[in-house]
């Protein structure tokens, strides 16, 4: 699992940071790319990483502003034209109006899409999507407009079957290892009793990251990231402009920092960063941050971020 950033800044693009996009990389957990907000560019940021659109088969849109939709319609239409690649169906997920928007800018310019594309629009807090290795949910977050925050939560992987053990009490291979697995009771031809559960190891603990979208202080955010392995926070200001983000909905260094620490994660990544701070001011932001929250990055376009593993 990784985290790829396409776009870290806020309101609109600069030199250095081009508007919201954050990919969730879940290839080798089942063979997909999730995409957190698309603004403006985004296909364009994503022909520069090994990302294939094809494998993007969901889109969380946190609101509805221009700096995190604008992507959307190009992206899309590019999707269906994919080196012969017969595109994947695909859903977005997002507040209300989030469809008409997309709907409307693809009849107006007349575009017609090679894929089932679905739309879920929000309503009430909680979960809206569950398979067999991860589930997500949101909740809303304070901002100008309806905007929502995500968590996905990996579920839990089972031991792995202990070998060795077994080979060190004449289990014979086979079949039988898979039963074992399983956690059945096995007999053996000897008569002997093999329970599968005595010879499974320690389960290994699903990962959890939260991705916000742009927000004030909420206790909503602690309550989506409680004891995250990764929070990515917006941070649009600095810790001397508290009153600025207060105003214009926002939030700051320490304000994100804060936040990790009270929710107990594990990294915190502040995304979102306003293009008034540049070099050694984007280090004073991570600075800031790190004296309230020690494990804090401020990340930049292309920055790609593993997601660790945690003892159970």
């Amino acid at each position: 699992m990784e985290i790829e950033f396409l776009g870290t800044g806020a309101g609109s693009p600069g030199k250095f940071r081009n508007v919201t996009a954050t990919a969730l990389k879940l290839l080798p957990e089942i063979n997909e790319v999730w995409l957190f907000d698309c603004g403006e560019a985004t296909q364009h940021q994503i022909l520069r990483t090994t990302i294939r659109p094809r494998k993007i088969t969901k889109i969380f849109i946190t609101h509805l502003h221009g700096d995190h939709i604008f992507g959307l319609p190009g992206f899309l239409s590019s999707r269906s034209f994919q080196n012969g690649e017969v595109p994947t169906p695909l859903t977005i997920y997002g507040p209300a109006g989030l469809e008409n928007f997309v709907r409307t800018s693809l009849r107006v310019s007349n575009t017609k899409l090679g894929y089932r594309l679905k739309f879920v629009e929000l309503g009430s807090e909680g979960q809206i999507f569950e398979n067999d290795r991860f589930k997500v949910s949101f909740k809303k977050l304070d901002h100008r407009i309806d905007c929502v925050g995500y968590r996905i939560e990996e579920k839990d992987y089972p031991g792995e079957l202990q070998v060795d053990k077994l080979r060190a009490q004449n289990v014979p291979a086979g079949p039988i290892y898979g039963r074992l697995k399983a956690g059945e009771t096995v007999a053996l031809p000897d008569g002997r009793q093999i329970r599968g559960v005595d010879f499974i190891g320690t389960p290994k603990r699903g990962r959890v990251v939260t991705i916000l979208g742009d927000t004030r202080v909420t206790p909503n955010i602690v309550k989506l990231a409680q004891n995250a392995d990764v929070l990515v926070h917006e941070s649009t200001y600095g810790k001397d402009d508290a009153k600025l983000a207060h105003a214009y909905y926002h939030s700051t260094c320490l304000q994100a920092a804060e936040a990790a620490r009270s929710a107990g994660v594990k990294h915190l990544l502040l995304t979102h960063i306003s293009a008034r701070y540049v070099g050694p001011m984007v280090k004073a932001l991570q600075h800031d941050a790190q004296t309230v929250f020690k494990n804090t990055k401020v990340v930049k376009d292309f920055d790609v971020i593993s997601v660790p593993f945690q003892a159970k």
